[in-house]
């Protein structure tokens, strides 16, 4: 079984939206997957309730209680564990690191946003854990250039060597669309934008933790 901690300090990072959006990728991958909603406003298993058994499993838990979650979870041979953390609790955010093999740190192209994810950063560090940005809420780029915002904030990070998923999720209203149908942005429209960017981050997603050597080379 592999583990994925989706974090942020600061609310509307676009958190949960990721968390969910993994969680329904693998699923409709074929993958037993377990999203441990761990946020307190539980918005994670407000959306994926809904559906039964066709969805991922949900269990609302707490950052102390993921360790024994993720023993259950192996026993019920779950393939992927998604922890949707809760936002700027350190101690709830250094269970969720800890037990994490892939730590996805959800990031707006903004000031404040960039400054709540060097203070995470100086969690995993900490942690000695090295986690991932991914870049949410971005605004579409146009005619394939990108905003001055998101070249930015790629560009701080490249300066800072933290690593940054292939993907950029863009700020597009179908996302909040398909959280409050309780479904992916792929299931509405699966040719769409919002279709092909999840798609590329869970492909890069899965390659890392499932096969390393491929994530590297392709």
């Amino acid at each position: 079984m592999r583990t994925v901690a989706v974090i942020a300090r600061k609310g509307g990072s676009g958190k949960t939206t990721l968390a969910v959006h993994l969680a329904l990728a693998g699923f409709l991958g074929r993958r037993h997957v377990l999203l441990a909603d761990a946020d307190s406003q539980r918005s994670a298993a407000e959306v994926l309730k809904p559906r039964g058994d066709y969805g991922p499993s949900v269990i609302e838990t707490t950052g102390r209680d993921l360790s024994a979650l993720q023993r259950q979870a192996v026993r019920d041979d779950v393939d992927l564990m998604v922890i949707d953390s809760a936002a700027g609790l350190e101690e709830s955010l250094s269970h969720a690191i800890v037990l994490a093999d892939l730590i996805l740190l959800a990031v707006r192209p903004t000031f404040l946003d960039i400054a709540s994810a060097v203070q995470s950063l100086q969690v995993t560090n900490r942690l000695s854990r090295s986690a991932m940005v991914v870049l949410s809420q971005a605004p579409v780029a146009r005619e394939g250039v990108e905003p001055p915002s998101v070249k930015r904030t790629l560009e701080i990070f490249r300066q800072m060597r933290v690593p940054v998923a292939p993907a950029i999720i863009r700020a597009r209203s179908i996302y909040q669309t398909a959280m409050e149908r309780g479904c992916a942005a792929q299931e509405i429209e699966p040719q769409g934008s919002a279709s092909r960017e999840m798609g590329v981050l869970w492909r890069f997603i899965e390659q890392t933790l499932y096969d390393p050597q491929l994530a590297r080379t392709g």
